[in-house]
């Protein structure tokens, strides 16, 4: 296992870099199967969102480490190399081009930050490197410009945040006031449109009281919780992450904030081991995607239950769902080069060949099924539930679940989602699964 740091280059490894920058990928190596594979990962591994990137490197390392105890990828060893995200975007790019040109890396599972997705989307696209967003939720990524050689192997924050409108709605929540608090970049004021234009298209009574924004790695949000408390919204939504989640539901605890308020706290899931039963009950809480390790789907699959399994017995924890976005990435690389190498008789592919083969993949992940659809986006379905405390258990469970099928919360391949959003037929509640249908 290797781990990348950035580092000064002399002006003979620039040149290379530039050199073989504009050549394609193809030029080393096709057809013939290498002594190993590398490939980068990129995550958070230091820094605030490290709660959220660690999980999702542990995962890579396990599921390496599996496939390669099987035998690599007919035969060739699988090895990760590691690009801590909290360098910036600057230099994750620089890193990107430096281990496609310098280290000779075929394919990438980039990245965490959408800020990171979106600005190394087109160097792939120059470089002619495939590469496959494990997380970067951001809708924008394929909403208007098509790439030859970026996928996504989950889904977007257009689908992830209808579900949870739609399961407020479906459950006859009060949402006539709304307060929003969400990080004040791009995930933050997506999420906040779709959520709230999503209530407004059948609960048009559906009024927005406050909206904050406070900056990404605040410390102290006291002043946002006492405008929460005096603005008495029946319904306050977030989607804070990592050390911002868990410092606003730790200060709005003890100001029991979430007893005068319906709590959509959308990343809960991921903070249920750290507040163990004095987390929220009742908040609404999901997986962006289908990630969670109880599910039934989860419990049914073998391969998940020696992941989880693993995973427990490594970290001494339970596999929150970035663990799940980062392993079923993997098996994403691993089903297209397989799939590459079978419709190419064995031979070892290059880049436009795995490009080729990941078109339209389907793949049995860990959590369920995975399409690749013709815009290279991710389509996958979205669990929605709510946080409740059971005899036995330390932390809380995810109860009243909904298993939304991708298909009826995503809008239909270059639909503008928004519109999409607002023209929704008006029976469209009742076509969708029911709170409480799935799992026990």
């Amino acid at each position: 296992m290797q781990h990348y740091s950035r580092k000064t280059a002399s002006l003979a490894g620039v040149l290379f870099g530039l050199v073989f920058g504009l050549l394609p990928q193809a030029a080393w190596g096709a057809g013939e199967r290498p002594a190993q594979l590398k490939v980068g990962v990129f995550t958070f591994v230091s820094g605030p969102a490290a709660s959220y990137g660690m999980p999702a490197k542990n995962a890579a390392d396990l599921m390496f480490e599996s496939l390669n105890a099987g035998g690599g990828l007919a035969g060739v060893r699988l090895e990760p190399v590691f690009v801590d995200e909290a360098q910036g975007t600057d230099a994750v790019v620089s890193e990107f081009r430096r281990l496609v040109t310098s280290r000779h890396v075929p394919v990438m599972i980039a990245a965490l930050s959408s800020a990171n997705c979106l600005a190394l989307a087109p160097v792939a696209e120059q470089l002619k490197t495939p590469m496959i967003a494990w997380n970067c939720d951001t809708h924008h990524l394929f909403l208007k410009k098509k790439y030859r050689y970026v996928f996504r192997a989950n889904t977007s924050t257009v689908p992830e945040f209808v579900a949870y409108a739609a399961y407020l709605l479906q459950k006859k929540a009060d949402v006539s006031r709304v307060g929003i608090i969400d990080p004040d970049y791009a995930f933050g004021h997506d999420a906040a449109v779709i959520f709230s234009e999503t209530l407004r298209r059948f609960r048009p009574d559906s009024k927005l009281v406050v909206e904050l924004y406070p900056r990404l790695g605040s410390p102290s949000y006291s002043t946002e919780i006492s405008r929460l408390l005096a603005a008495h919204p029946a319904v306050i939504f977030t989607n804070f992450w990592g050390a911002d989640l868990e410092n606003f539901v730790r200060q709005a605890l003890p100001r029991k904030l979430f007893s005068q308020s319906l709590a959509v706290i959308a990343l809960g899931t991921t903070v249920f081991e750290e507040f163990g039963q004095r987390f929220p009950q009742g908040a609404v809480v999901g997986v962006l995607g289908d990630g969670w390790y109880h599910s039934p789907a989860v419990r049914a699959n073998p391969q998940a239950q020696r992941f989880i399994k693993n995973y427990q017995e490594r970290f001494h924890q339970v596999p929150v769902f970035p663990a799940f976005k980062m392993a079923n990435a993997v098996l994403v690389v691993e089903a297209a080069y397989r799939r590459a190498l079978r419709e190419n008789k064995g031979q070892w592919p290059d880049s436009e060949r795995l490009a080729r083969a990941l078109e339209g993949l389907r793949v049995k992940t860990l959590t369920g099924p995975l399409t690749l659809r013709a815009d290279h986006d991710g389509l996958t379905d979205q669990i929605v539930g709510v946080s409740r405390n059971v005899a036995g258990s330390p932390y809380p469970v995810m109860a009243d679940m909904v298993r939304y099928p991708g298909e009826l919360v995503t809008p239909p391949v270059d639909a503008d989602p928004i519109q999409w959003i607002k023209t929704l037929p008006a029976d469209y509640l009742e076509r969708l699964p029911k709170p409480g249908s799935y799992g026990p």
